[in-house]
């Protein structure tokens, strides 16, 4: 490290033609430190040089991860889509709208848009936000000198009997004080711009732990109304299949009445029923509770809100997943851990700075006296002005434990921000996957739907022409149900499988989105007003 030369140029010799240095009495010395005696423009600049100080400390870089060229599980089809949701990117000059439009489902845009304006947990993300900002102002402050004044009234008398000294005048005496203080510490290596520069990266990665908790739970809100839904599409599924199971039971007991069947029949027809009407019940309790966890996610109490039934008929729409350098400036947890590495950064040059001596500049003036009357005329001003200069010298090796401690918390927050994007892959890969397998696995089960529904045609037919056993009927309801179940629980995944892919993209968030938080000037309120009497 290398510090820039500063100080004062030499004496000039005095307009008189005598040098200055040559004198030693108090009158001469005053004559040769005069306003001549100095070339003021260079002693300025290093004064300036002597302020400004410099940085002491590592510079900080943005520690690298490992990243692909391309998603693993990728298509080429999905880099090739048009006109459909993409992630954010720098490049983008204006904000492409909420997410979820993309679903086209009204009710779900509503909800969304109550989930920004009342749910609690984001309220208190966005308070911590807050928090972290007005603690950039308060580090801020340590840039500029602290100034404060007070007064002070006493009324004192001497003892008349204090030993070893015999007290003349013990008369009482009063003592009146209004004094003003500054004190202001040259920030000479740099400690304080860290720690404003430290709780500014707090800020940002706050601001950015905000957008992850307004991501999370805009897609929370997505993956229960989805549910929800999904549990509507069953719930009319089995209300279906109830009444079908019914007519299946009329047609045993009909066909028993006329001695066609045995009384077999009829139990396995009512058995079938029965234990389909317990899975259509069953299906109340997995809506209740959906419906309970939006009422909370939008801020109201269950009570207060329910949503009608509607059977799930959404499709997942087509997503550009993008390239995996992308996905390190749209995630903002991705954000808050880079920034957070670079608070740690600078708290290692924070603790190297406490090595080196503090410099503190100080002043106080104002006027005493012993009464009203003499309190503030001139001979009453005192002042002093003076600067302290403090090097450690043995700490019982506190600040060498400080700088292992920092760089311990550094190398933890580099770890912390490479798993954190490894897990992002992680996320983007697992969904693009769960997309692209669903996505054949969904034309299969349809096909299934159809075979198995064909099958109980054929099988109803063959016994009620009394042809086959009621046995192969049961089978065959058995069958076909159970793929027009799995038939909607894949759409079901297939859509949440869409809603967790825009969330591991980062939703329509980007890096770029975060708060400078680089205000100038002095921070606001920092002039205390003076209280009102009244």
């Amino acid at each position: 490290m290398r510090l820039g030369r500063c100080g004062f140029r030499r004496w000039r010799t005095h307009p008189s033609g005598f040098d200055s240095r040559a004198f030693y009495s108090p009158a001469r010395r005053l004559w040769a430190f005069g306003p001549w005696a100095l070339d003021w423009r260079p002693s300025i600049g290093g004064l300036a040089v002597l302020l400004a100080g410099c940085t002491v400390g590592p510079k900080y870089e943005t520690p690298t991860t490992p990243a692909a060229d391309i998603f693993k599980e990728a298509t080429p089809t999905d880099y090739q889509i048009a006109g459909v949701w993409r992630p954010a990117r720098p490049s983008d000059a204006v904000g492409r709208g909420a997410w979820w439009k993309i679903f086209g489902d009204p009710e779900l845009d509503r909800l969304e848009d109550e989930v920004t304006a009342s749910n609690q947990n984001l309220k208190v993300a966005e308070a911590r936000f807050r928090q972290a900002r007005a603690l950039i102002g308060f580090q801020r402050a340590a840039e500029f000198p602290t100034i404060s004044a007070g007064v002070s009234t006493a009324s004192t008398r001497e003892s008349a009997n204090t030993p070893y000294f015999g007290v003349q005048n013990v008369r009482p005496e009063g003592q009146l004080q209004l004094p003003f203080d500054l004190s202001y510490e040259i920030d000479l290596w740099g400690q304080i711009h860290r720690m404003v520069s430290a709780a500014r990266e707090e800020a940002q990665a706050t601001a950015a732990d905000l957008e992850t908790m307004r991501l999370s739970l805009h897609a929370e809100l997505a993956l229960d109304y989805i549910e929800l839904r999904s549990a509507d599409a069953q719930q009319r599924l089995l209300d279906d299949t109830v009444k079908a199971y019914t007519d299946a039971l009329r047609l045993t007991r009909n066909r028993l009445e006329g001695g066609y069947a045995p009384g077999s029949d009829v139990a396995q027809a009512q058995t079938q029923l029965a234990t389909t009407l317990v899975q259509d019940t069953d299906i109340g309790v997995m809506r209740a509770q959906f419906e309970h966890a939006i009422a909370v996610l939008i801020g109201k109490p269950p009570a207060a809100f329910s949503l009608p039934p509607k059977p799930l008929d959404l499709r997942p729409p087509p997503i550009a997943p993008g390239i995996p350098s992308e996905l390190l400036q749209q995630r903002p947890d991705i954000a808050a851990a880079e920034r957070r590495v670079a608070e740690a950064n600078d708290q290692i040059g924070i603790a190297k700075a406490a090595y080196y001596p503090s410099l503190n500049f100080n002043a106080m003036s104002g006027f005493e006296g012993n009464n009203g009357a003499n309190w503030f005329v001139w001979p009453s001003l005192f002042w002093a002005v003076g600067t302290s200069l403090t090097q450690p010298l043995f700490d019982g090796g506190r600040l060498h434990a400080q700088s292992r401690q920092v760089q311990a918390a550094y190398d933890a927050a580099v770890a912390t921000y490479r798993q954190t994007t490894l897990s992002a892959f992680q996320d983007v890969e697992d969904n693009l996957a769960a997309l692209r397998i669903l996505d054949r696995e969904a034309r299969q089960q349809r096909d299934a739907v159809v075979a198995a529904q064909n099958s109980l045609r054929l099988f109803t037919d063959r016994y009620a022409g009394g042809e086959d056993t009621y046995l192969n009927v049961i089978t065959a309801q058995t069958f076909a149900l159970t793929n027009q179940r799995n038939d909607v629980d894949i759409l079901r995944r297939r859509m949440e499988a869409s809603i967790r892919l825009v969330k591991a993209l980062g939703g329509d968030w980007n890096a770029a989105d975060l708060p400078p938080l680089k205000e100038k000037g002095l921070p606001p309120n920092s002039i205390v007003p003076t209280p009102d009497p009244r």
